[in-house]
């Protein structure tokens, strides 16, 4: 996911400013956004990347042009790596910019311990399963999403099945993983191979011998794909709801889930997960686009818009893209991570990666 250099500021909004200051009186409760938000009818977004497409056609694209169009209120939005959106936000504290902040575990628990969070049950939250929103309201998922892995379907006529077959030498220089502590994706390799070879010291053990044929380090996930879909790389990490879009403009894509030899293709809930931002600027404008990310048409559009799975329990969409991602899982074996303990454990987990690895 990326970095500093990746960083990206742009306006979601359709239509010309007469249109926005004219929907104005829309909006439901404007006097509330006066009054608490200075007049000004605008949300800043920090978020993960991978909801947002460079053609336009993405979720937020539309669903941030959907609540535009509704209320007035402008979307500007800010994209980078999970780690780097919150690292970001904490060093705004006493300066802040962001109103909503949506990353993937365990860095939303990570804004949350940091106290860059505020309390606020978006309308819809009490449709979202436990494990994918917090008990205290500090964030809610608006985007169900898998961990996962890529290779290229040209260069390769099936998928690797296990962790071991990526240790072959025809896959050196030719694989490649985002960095665990910056990229959201790049800490669920970590986590995935923790689990999968039952514990810290054997998940590294493992990531130390890849290391002969990983490309080195990398701040975005979502760049990895095009690698893969030219065949620069054979294999890369990434995450269904984003790879499954981007396989639409990427026809060499193709999405797996590792196996540790002997055993089962596993994965787990890698959720886009917002929260409001502690003392935020638009603090109102952020409750409404948080009830909107949540409603129910913004979330039936989470599949055949955004390649992704709703949060919501009720919503059961049954397009064409829910039919094959609904393929593409089974017989995928699902965890749940201890994010507690992820949390808690973050910095000594990627300090033994770092020392595991060299990087």
């Amino acid at each position: 996911m990326p970095g500093n250099r990746y960083l990206r500021i742009t306006a979601a909004v359709t239509g010309s400013l007469a249109l926005a200051a004219g929907l104005t009186a829309c909006g439901g409760s404007s006097s509330a956004t006066d009054s608490k938000d200075g007049g000004e009818k605008v949300v800043t977004v920090y978020s993960a990347d991978g909801l947002k497409s460079d053609k336009g056609d993405g979720w937020y694209d539309k669903v941030f042009a959907d609540f535009t169009k509704k209320t007035g209120i402008e979307v500007k939005y800010v994209e980078g790596g999970s780690g780097e959106m919150v690292q970001r936000a904490v060093r705004e504290k006493t300066n802040t910019q962001a109103d909503v902040l949506i990353t993937l575990p365990p860095f939303i628990q990570q804004a949350d311990g940091k106290g860059l969070l505020q309390a606020y049950t978006p309308q819809g939250a009490d449709k979202v399963n436990g494990a994918n929103k917090s008990s205290d309201g500090k964030w809610t998922s608006v985007v169900n999403n898998y961990f996962g892995f890529i290779y290229n379907k040209k260069e390769l006529t099936a998928a690797p099945k296990t962790w071991e077959e990526l240790l072959d030498a025809k896959y050196k220089g030719k694989l490649q993983y985002s960095t665990p502590g910056v990229a959201g994706d790049g800490t669920a390799v970590l986590i995935k191979a923790m689990h999968d070879f039952g514990g810290k010291e054997q998940g590294c053990e493992y990531l130390k011998k890849l290391q002969a044929n990983n490309v080195g380090p990398s701040s975005s996930t979502s760049k990895l794909a095009p690698k893969t879909d030219k065949g620069e790389l054979l294999v890369a990490n990434g995450d269904v709801q984003m790879n499954f879009a981007q396989s639409k403009s990427m026809p060499n894509l193709g999405i797996w889930f590792p196996a540790k030899d002997g055993g089962k293709p596993t994965t787990f809930s890698l959720p886009y997960a917002a929260g409001l931002v502690d003392k935020a600027p638009h603090t109102e404008n952020g409750k409404k686009l948080l009830d909107h990310l949540l409603s129910e048409d913004a979330q039936k559009l989470v599949s055949g818009v955004g390649g992704g799975f709703p949060s919501r329990t009720d919503v059961k969409p049954t397009d064409a893209n829910a039919v094959e991602l609904t393929k593409l899982m089974t017989g995928v074996e699902i965890f749940e991570p201890d994010w507690a303990d992820i949390d808690k454990n973050l910095t000594g987990y990627v300090d033994a990666w770092k020392s595991a690895t060299g990087s």
